[in-house]
């Protein structure tokens, strides 16, 4: 019984770890998509700011004096940082080939995208290269945690039981 549910854990683990090659790259795909959007916005900031001998940080300071000129700031500064930040995450996630990506979960942290790309992801039999050693890694952690979780409750168990 045992290791019917250890079989069990373990094609759940590579049924679920066989998906995460195609997440990443539609998650990729809309990571892309976001600092596209974002480009022309922050390089018409750091155009402005140059042509008055400014820095980015600086020219966005001056942005202020009344309520919509701080929300304007604000709104721009928001922008400019999560642009930062996504096209940092996109510049390492194209260097990485999918299975480096399944060790790097760090760089699809953005959770406004993640949810996005979660909502619209729909499973499929991975056939890829990827997609098959992910499978194994994930059939190896879901057979190794259900048989650690089991020797442990066992040793719990077991112990207490002789000890009565």
């Amino acid at each position: 019984m045992i290791r019917l549910l250890a079989l069990i854990a373990g094609l759940c683990g590579a049924g679920t770890l066989s998906q995460f090659p195609e997440f990443s790259q539609q998650y990729y795909q809309r990571l892309s998509g976001a600092v596209d959007e974002l480009r022309p916005l922050v390089l018409t900031v750091d155009l402005t700011a140059r042509a008055q001998g400014l820095s980015r940080e600086e020219a966005l300071a001056q942005l202020q004096g009344n309520e919509t000129a701080d929300s304007i700031r604000d709104s721009l500064a928001i922008s400019v940082r999560r642009y930062d930040r996504l096209s940092a995450a996109q510049a390492r996630l194209a260097q990485a080939t999918p299975l480096e990506r399944l060790a790097q979960p760090w760089n699809m942290a953005d959770p406004d995208l993640f949810d996005r790309t979660l909502a619209d992801y729909r499973p499929a039999l991975p056939l890829t290269q990827a997609g098959l050693i992910s499978a194994v890694i994930g059939f190896a952690l879901g057979w190794g945690l259900l048989g650690g979780l089991i020797a442990v409750l066992r040793r719990v168990f077991v112990g207490r039981w002789r000890a009565a």
